[in-house]
């Protein structure tokens, strides 16, 4: 999830203005999570068994 469409409950502004320091604390985590901090475990288990599944039909093809 972005910041930019959240709304503080502190100070009903939205997160990217970071205008209280609930707002920049919570834009700073959001930052630092990276491009799979928004994802559940169970979507991450599945991104895993997807790969692994097309790793073996790839080396099952070429044997």
């Amino acid at each position: 999830m972005t910041y930019d469409r959240l709304v503080c409950a502190n100070c009903a502004a939205p997160v990217s203005e970071g205008r209280c320091p609930v707002c920049r604390a919570n834009r700073e985590r959001l930052e630092q999570e990276g491009p799979f901090g928004g994802l559940s475990p169970v979507a991450l288990l599945a991104l895993l068994v997807i790969l692994v599944a097309a790793v073996v039909l790839l080396a099952h093809q070429t044997a």
